[in-house]
């Protein structure tokens, strides 16, 4: 009953929102072969002018799902026709991290959002199919996911951001699923290091990448954050860093996504 009543919600979002249209789509996993949905917003001259359009990928917190963005950031398709881009918000499952789980091999969504994910859109939509088109964000949870796909796979990600995200999420143990993924941590340390944000920077050496890293003074990630900015300014690394007033909140990640969105725009609009 609850999904029917977010899929009839979302069917009537696309309905009676002017300007931009959100499609709802099903698709296949086949790195773990089961199927997931994704949102896409594309703007309103999408279908008329035939023009490629860069991507904007969002990614949602724990226990989040496909329609996170959709329901709680209703200018969403608003931006989509301001900034004239097709925002794709992916499904990473209650609690997946969005890395491939060494311990759990039916938990791969690295390989899922980079070797699927991307490619379906690039072959069903209009898109600058490059890494100059494409960017990534996400909050919390998927503001780690975020920054740890677009290191590890900047052929892909020309750009990233972050809200909130748990960029180290070795403070929070044993919280979130964590060992699910990764395992005891007295057992397998090197699973717990080595799938952080701040592992992944010694990769940003050889192919720079765009970022903006944005959280609240009162939000409990802020630690990690901070020391994510101070990692970054030790290996001379370009990023926007911003901290403001504010906690681990949808009201804290709407003002977010304002910065965010002119980022991504002012991005693409180099190339």
């Amino acid at each position: 009953m609850k999904n029917f009543i977010l899929s009839f919600f979302l069917i009537l979002s696309a309905l009676f929102v002017k300007g931009a249209h959100i499609d709802t789509v099903s698709i296949l996993m086949n790195c773990m072969q089961k199927e997931t949905k994704i949102c896409i917003v594309t703007p309103e001259n999408y279908k008329e002018n035939g023009k490629k359009l860069p991507v904007l990928y969002l990614l949602h917190g724990y226990s989040g799902n496909y329609a996170t963005w959709v329901l709680n950031f209703p200018e969403l398709p608003k931006d989509a026709d301001l900034y004239n881009m097709i925002i794709v918000c992916a499904d990473g499952g209650f609690s997946s991290w969005y890395f491939d789980s060494p311990i759990d091999t039916t938990m791969k969504y690295e390989t899922y959002i980079t070797q699927e994910l991307v490619p379906y859109i690039d072959q069903n939509y209009n898109t600058i199919n490059d890494r100059t088109g494409r960017a990534i964000s996400g909050l919390s949870m998927g503001g780690h996911g975020a920054l740890y796909l677009a290191i590890r796979h900047q052929d892909l990600f020309g750009a990233a951001g972050s809200m909130s995200g748990a960029v180290d999420y070795r403070p929070f143990r044993p919280n979130f699923d964590l060992t699910l993924r990764l395992g005891d941590m007295a057992l397998y340390p090197e699973n717990w290091e080595k799938n952080t944000v701040l592992y992944q920077l010694y990769l940003l050496k050889k192919n720079p990448l765009a970022m903006i890293i944005d959280c609240g003074v009162n939000d409990f990630v802020i630690t990690v954050n901070r020391e994510l900015h101070q990692q970054l300014l030790y290996f001379n690394i370009p990023h926007d860093y911003i901290e403001r007033p504010g906690g681990h909140n949808y009201d804290y990640w709407k003002n977010a996504l304002e910065y965010q969105m002119l980022f991504f725009h002012k991005f693409f609009q180099n190339f």
